[in-house]
Order: structure tokens, then sequence, then C-alpha cells
């Protein structure tokens, strides 16, 4: 295999792929990326067996071929040769030599063949969502995902369409988000799929590069991304998701508006102090007011009052700070709408009631 490629273009292309590429793997195969040399051009594939991000781009091609060579060794490479430079790639005999201007490199090589290859099979559900779109939905949820294994089910995205609308869920049994959205033409009788962890953060990344549509293939077990010129094929988290829906509280008859960068950034103030593990704060609501507080044994108290519309009964309740403080983050506008029942009730957060976002965040004992 001979080709010469413009080292901008091989490096973008090789940060779409190798970060799916694990640091350690016990199958030398799984640490290289596939280099495949045809006409006019080279496809890059990396997996790590759950996940599959194919690429292509342009290049002068000389002699066409296949090679794999450790992913992340060649990306360093890529990213110190200079800027400009013209980078030549030439693979013979378990080795390959990289040039750019006077740099030299010889990687050892392991056969084409042995290169695992996430299934190309055609997907049964295919529609198309803008890239502003998938981006939202990942952003405004996937804080929320578990990273509690044992509860795997829990560790990705719950997409599925329900009466007339596609939802977007994470949850991690402390705090849910989702997300609400008119189905794309396309989705109807779409399976209900738990996108993982690991795939909502690599798709999130190839979407900082598009503004275009985004298409999407779902099967029971696999789903489909193309990202512009990239490809991101990972299986699905094989579980079931559990009833989400009951734990969306319906009759909070208490209802605080409130600034959500004030409240965010007093928050973030008393909840210096507060004790690494519980990161407890305590809002005190009373009338037109809220005070935020907090208690710790070995830092000593914190309190900050924040103006606020509140006109029923005050009472004190208590919430993790960073959870609440990832929520604020994600919530736009001016204004939002807290509907509380009681202390130990779950809370529902929202920007409005059109809102297609709300939030759900268990309260704790403070």
């Amino acid at each position: 295999m001979k080709a010469t490629v413009e080292r901008a273009t091989l490096l973008k292309c090789l940060g779409h792929v190798q970060s799916v590429v694990e640091r350690r793997n016990t199958i030398p195969i799984l640490s290289n990326v596939l280099i495949e040399a045809e006409d006019g051009g080279l496809k890059l594939t990396a997996t790590d067996l759950d996940i599959q991000v194919v690429d292509s781009i342009a290049a002068q091609v000389e002699t066409g071929g296949a090679v794999t060579v450790s992913a992340h060794t060649l990306f360093d490479i890529v990213r110190k040769l200079p800027d400009g430079s013209q980078v030549a790639l030439d693979a013979a005999e378990e080795k390959m030599t990289i040039r750019a201007g006077r740099a030299r490199f010889s990687l050892s090589t392991l056969p084409k063949d042995d290169f695992p290859m996430i299934g190309e099979t055609d997907l049964p559900t295919s529609f198309t969502l803008p890239g502003e779109t998938l981006a939202e939905i990942i952003d405004k949820t996937r804080f929320a995902i578990s990273t509690e294994e044992t509860r795997y089910y829990l560790n990705g995205i719950y997409m599925h369409v329900s009466e007339g609308k596609l939802y977007a869920v994470a949850t991690d049994g402390h705090r849910l988000a989702r997300v609400t959205l008119d189905p794309p033409a396309g989705s109807d009788g779409m399976p209900d799929v738990i996108v993982p962890r690991k795939c909502v953060s690599e798709l999130r990344k190839l979407l900082d590069e598009t503004d275009g549509d985004v298409e999407v293939g779902l099967s029971d077990s696999k789903v489909r991304f193309r990202v512009g010129t990239a490809v991101l094929t990972s299986k699905l988290i094989d579980g079931t998701f559990p009833d989400y829906s009951r734990v969306i509280p319906t009759g909070n008859d208490r209802l605080l508006k409130i600034d959500p960068k004030t409240l965010s950034q007093g928050v973030d103030r008393v909840s210096a102090i507060a004790a690494e593990k519980t990161k407890a704060v305590k809002l005190t609501l009373d009338t037109d007011k809220v005070i935020l507080s907090v208690t710790s044994p070995e830092m000593g108290e914190a309190k900050e009052e924040v103006e606020a519309s509140y006109s029923s009964e005050g009472f004190d309740v208590g919430f993790n700070a960073k959870y609440l403080l990832d929520i604020l983050s994600e919530v736009e506008g001016d204004v939002i709408d807290v509907h509380l029942a009681d202390a130990a009730a779950p809370t529902l957060i929202r920007e409005n009631d059109e809102a297609n976002a709300l939030y759900v965040l268990m309260p704790m004992r403070v």
C-alpha cells in the first residue's frame, strides 16, 4: 500500500476513529486502526468490538492495499507533524513507513484479515435528524446516565416512540432527564433502544463537526449514525429500561419560579463547604425567596438568600448540589418552573409547560 495525504485531513480522520480504541487491550489487533487504500482515497476503521467508526478521506493512492497499525501511536505521530505537510504512507512486509518532510517513522503492522468488523447489515428502521437536534438530545440527557455497571440497563440513553412522540430518557435513580420530540419520518414502529454511554460520547464528538443532517439506522441490536463522512455503528444495550413514567410527578402543587443562573451560582457558592461524599444543600422555601444553606461538621456553615416567586407554604428540602447544578446548566431562559410536593417527594424541573425537556430530581435528607 502506498498513499500520500494532507496532514490536517489525516489528523481529523484519525481523531474521529482513534478515540473508540481502548488504551489497554488484551487483544493486540483492537489497538490498531485499519487503513484501506483504494482509488482516490483512504478508509480508516477502528473498533472495540462494541462500537465501530469508519471514516473516508481523499488521498493520492499509488498502490492499493490494506494494513492495520497502532491507532494511538499513528495519531500522536500525525498530530506532531508540521502543519501543511504531506504525509506519505508506505506499507509492506509487516511494517508501515510514515514520511513527512524530514521525519520518518517505521511502525509494526498486523494483517488486515485479523481485524474484526461489526457487520454492515441493513437496519430495518431508518430516519434523519438534524445534527443540532441530536446534539441537544444528548446534552440535555447524558449527564443523568448511570455509571453503575451492575444496573447496565441504565448505562445509556433510552429512545422510544410512544403516543405520537419520540422520547429520549436517561436516569441513574437519583435524577431523570427526558426530551420529547415530534418523531421524524421513518421512525414509526422503531424498536425501543438503549444507546450505550460510550456510543453517545463518540457521537457527540462527531456532531461538533457537522451542521447537516444525521442518518440514523436501527435494529433490535444495533444503531448506526452517518455524520458527514463518518459512520458510527454500535451494539445496543440488551436490557429492559424501567417504566420511568411512574417517577415523573404529576401532582406537585407547590410552584417555585426562579432564575436558573442565580440559583446555580448560589448553590455553587454554598456547596463549596459541603461534604464531598454527600454534596448536600438545603433549600428553605419562603414567600418570594429561597435560602440556600450548607452545614458541615468539619468546615462550618454557608448561607445565601436568592429572590424567587413562591407563594405556597414554606418548607425545607435537600438536594445533592452536583445533581442540581447538572440540571440547571442545561435549562435555558431567565425563569424555570420547579414543581415541589414535600421534602420526600420527587421534584419536577422544567423551563415551562411547553418545554421539550423535563427533569426529575430526588430529594435527600439534610
